[in-house]
């Protein structure tokens, strides 16, 4: 289960007591610290909730939700209504969804569950070739895109279907799933040293068009914030240096806003909980889940939100809401 809503938890961590005491002669200050003085202070931890969501947005806006589903086909058993009840509650307009796992054979079977209560909408995938029933990507929009593109044009990174563009009047929204580097990093190599690069490529030739919007499961906790247990999990994947150090590099310093580390800097807000370990009932997660976007789009943000309270997978739905472009 989620934290309980406005609640905030407290960690205890050791900190070190320093006196410091000047010495004259000589002009400099001296600090020395006794390990006897050591002793524990209690910091405060916060914790997202949806009660930090700012009061409903009245006026045109975009809403777009995303979720990793761990098999969309599951969360249908499971839930037949799960995709559209988390339309409805959020009014969204696209919705992307990742880890899809979806053969080709399967998306008729999909779609048929799915339009019951989404009669007018328009629905794209882009499954693996690959391996089949493996990764996969959705999105579902409200009105129809001016056009959409599977993968990134370069054959070596489109075979396991791990993204979708679609394009709006005013803006790219790109959804993916970023390759995980793999038990022991068997696979960091190629995601740092070259999908992240032609990724960011591949996000630089469309920003030169218009703004984008970033999102999806980027397999990457970036910050210490980001992750329940940093120095135990420095050489796991998804919290390697070198792929933190590749999200600054070739999102973050390349023109894009992480919107909810901008608008929470210091907040707690997992997306992730390990099935195995049952991280959910004691909130041990980590923050995979984002929306990134263009330096223009940013000051038009809204609300950027997590649904941890929603269940039907490992992950927890994210949203944003944004003022319409060209509208206040």
């Amino acid at each position: 289960m989620a934290s309980k809503r406005g609640k905030r938890k407290a960690d205890v961590i050791d900190i070190q007591v320093i006196a410091a005491e000047a010495v004259t002669q000589n002009g400099s200050i001296v600090a020395s610290a006794v390990a006897s003085d050591a002793q524990k202070i209690t910091v405060e931890k916060v914790e997202y909730t949806t009660d930090m969501r700012p009061p409903r947005l009245d006026g045109p806006a975009d809403r777009i939700l995303s979720w990793n589903v761990a098999s969309l086909r599951s969360t249908l058993k499971k839930d037949a209504d799960a995709i559209g009840r988390l339309i409805d509650m959020e009014e969204a307009d696209i919705v992307c969804l990742q880890e899809t796992k979806l053969k080709d054979s399967d998306v008729e079977s999909c779609e048929k569950i799915l339009r019951p209560g989404l009669h007018d909408w328009h629905f794209y995938f882009n499954n693996s070739q690959a391996k089949k029933g493996y990764s996969g990507v959705a999105v579902l929009s409200r009105t129809k895109p001016l056009s959409v593109t599977n993968g990134l044009g370069v054959e070596d990174h489109d075979q396991e279907g791990r993204l979708i563009t679609a394009e709006y009047p005013s803006y790219y929204v790109v959804n993916v799933y970023v390759p995980n580097s793999g038990e022991g990093l068997k696979r960091l190599d190629y995601r740092v040293g070259s999908w992240d690069v032609a990724f960011a490529d591949y996000l630089a030739g469309l920003s030169a068009k218009k703004p984008v919007i970033l999102t999806g499961d980027l397999n990457c906790a970036h910050q210490e914030i980001d992750i329940h247990d940093p120095k135990r999990n420095l050489k796991s994947a998804g919290f390697t240096v070198e792929e933190r150090e590749s999200f600054s590099a070739q999102l973050l310093q390349r023109g894009f806003k992480d919107t909810f580390r901008e608008r929470y800097p210091d907040v707690v807000g997992y997306t992730y909980w390990n099935y195995r370990t049952g991280a959910r009932a004691r909130n041990r997660g980590w923050r995979l889940d984002y929306f990134l976007v263009s330096e223009a789009l940013a000051g038009r943000v809204h609300d950027i939100f997590h649904l941890p309270d929603i269940q039907g997978s490992d992950h927890c739905p994210v949203g944003l809401i944004l003022h319409r472009v060209g509208e206040s």
